[in-house]
């Protein structure tokens, strides 16, 4: 395989990690390829097991093939130690208890909570504005550039009340995640206590309940008693 074609499947892969089920017209115009040849790298993938489609029926002309990733692509993502954290989280518990394993995660989200506001405070000296909404403008944006170095494949997107909607495309704890369902509990504390209580986070999409993303609503709240 050419470094040409290789790369090209790459990027299909990662737009399809990203963005979800996709016509293969919709990958042609972001890549800026041709259609045709959008589709012969998906006939390749698609053989290697790694893509398929779906059809959907439109009220004018033929049904639209979208494309989306197969659960084989799991591993081409990154994956964070998935077997020793597997076999740590399974040998903790056994040998010490489910009472024991939440102390140590407890001390993982105390870790990760003081890590994240360390690199939050370098937004307190950017002479921006201060407004609740601004802040949390700025921090959000910042999490999502963290959250993304650290594997997840996060996004922010700016919804038109003020909210934001935050998206990690990749979770790379997942294999530990589904062992040990504690540990995506924490993470949803872990995000809660970073923003406060003058935002609402929920949890709207979760890769455990068999979404292709988790996704949470990050809300400020109205009646927060900061000024704006």
């Amino acid at each position: 395989m050419t470094d040409d074609k290789q790369k090209a499947k790459e990027q299909i892969l990662y737009l399809l990690k990203m963005q979800g089920a996709t016509s293969a017209t919709d990958l042609a115009e972001q890549l800026e390829v041709s259609p045709m040849a959008i589709r012969q790298h998906l006939q390749a993938l698609r053989g290697e097991g790694l893509v398929d489609y779906s059809e959907q029926r439109r009220p004018i002309g033929r049904p639209v093939k979208l494309w989306q990733l197969t659960d084989r692509t799991l591993n081409l993502f990154p994956n964070t130690h998935a077997d020793l954290m597997v076999e740590f989280l399974n040998s903790f518990e056994s040998v010490l208890g489910e009472a024991e394993l939440e102390k140590v995660l407890a001390e993982r989200s105390r870790r990760q909570i003081q890590g994240y506001r360390v690199q939050f405070s370098t937004l307190e000296g950017d002479n921006g504005p201060n407004s609740l909404q601004s802040r949390l403008d700025r921090q959000v944006q910042r999490f999502a550039e963290i959250r993304t170095k650290e594997g997840y494949m996060a996004e922010a997107i700016a919804q038109p009340d003020g909210s934001w909607l935050f998206i990690e495309n990749h979770c790379p704890i997942n294999e530990a995640a589904r062992t040990c369902r504690l540990l995506c509990r924490s993470e949803l504390e872990v995000f809660k206590t970073l923003f406060g209580p003058t935002v609402t986070i929920e949890r709207v999409e979760h890769i455990m309940e068999g979404d292709r993303r988790c996704a949470y609503q990050i809300t400020p709240n109205i009646n927060s008693g900061e000024s704006t």
